[in-house]
């Protein structure tokens, strides 16, 4: 990159701030053979939506996700690079919910038109924590609500691209089959432990929870509040201990430590890790969003086969 001429330090400081933008670009440049891509360049906040997205936009499309697998969403700052790739996109996906804090920031100065893939779910309330009374963001813990999430993918992708909407239209109609396969799987698997808690560390599965009809309990409401405290893991202690619920379990993306404390004091199993918030690489065991929700339901109903 050609060097600014100017000697003074704080001149070249502003007249970078001024060209920010165009400093961003240059960083980040296209990819090699990027632009005879004729594909619809779609960008995702996270993981598990790009793969949603992947699936119903088929050929069709190029999808990128600003939080890459194994990264923490609720808190994640979008760098230069997000900027430069959010600005390049035909479409950009985000979840909604209050997910994405940071979602208004990676928006700015980009005129792609966006979609908020959880609208018209019917929202579930966090219960308790600093968050209380706030709408989960966890929606896509739901198979029936990733119907949702599909067909608005599906909708937005043949608005940005109608020559090819008989293929969204058809990609999504085979996803929302499987999906609903993974729920009707969920419940025959679940459905027979009412005294089970689903007791996690982020209090990220409550549409998954209710969909099979657990009970739950959590360390913390979301992730954005940070560590559990004392009361907490004393609060979720006790209510292992009352229903005899014989396993807990963390997510991947956060620390269990408090968790095991738990497991330590109730002599229940930590067993995991349960995915939520991001995929595995590919080469790891929930690659796909189908991954994720087979994964996490196979590990639930295996450790709480006692209660």
């Amino acid at each position: 990159m050609r060097k600014f001429g100017m000697s003074n330090f704080s001149a070249r400081v502003a007249a970078g701030a001024m060209c920010a933008a165009l400093l961003a670009a240059c960083a980040f440049p296209a990819a090699p053979g990027a632009s005879a891509d004729d594909r619809l360049h779609v960008v995702t906040t996270f993981t598990v939506i790009a793969d949603m997205a992947r699936v119903v936009g088929g050929e069709h499309v190029r999808v990128e996700s600003v939080v890459k697998p194994g990264a923490e969403i609720h808190g994640y700052e979008p760098t230069p690079g997000d900027l430069a790739r959010a600005q390049g996109a035909d479409l950009v996906l985000d979840n909604g919910l209050g997910l994405e804090s940071w979602f208004a920031q990676l928006l700015t100065g980009v005129d792609a038109p966006h979609a908020t893939l959880s609208d018209g779910v019917p929202p579930l309330p966090i219960v308790d924590g600093a968050a209380a009374g706030e709408r989960n963001p966890h929606a896509w813990m739901s198979a029936r609500a990733g119907q949702v999430y599909v067909r608005n993918i599906a909708a937005a992708l043949a608005k940005a691209d109608p020559a090819h909407a008989d293929a969204y239209a058809a990609n999504a109609k085979a996803y929302a089959a499987e999906l609903e396969a993974i729920h009707t799987d969920l419940v025959a698997v679940l459905r027979d432990r009412p005294r089970a808690l689903l007791v996690t560390c982020e209090g990220a599965f409550s549409y998954l929870a209710r969909d099979a009809g657990l009970g739950e309990a959590y360390l913390w409401p979301v992730n954005s509040e940070g560590q559990a405290t004392v009361r907490g893991v004393i609060d979720v202690v006790d209510q292992v201990r009352a229903t005899g619920t014989p396993a807990v379990f963390c997510e991947s993306t956060v620390s269990d430590a408090a968790q095991r404390q738990v497991a330590a004091e109730t002599g229940a199993r930590l067993a995991g890790p349960l995915y939520v918030d991001s995929l595995s690489g590919a080469d790891g065991p929930v690659p796909t969003y189908l991954d994720l929700l087979r994964h996490d339901t196979r590990l639930i109903a295996t450790a709480l086969e006692d209660a």
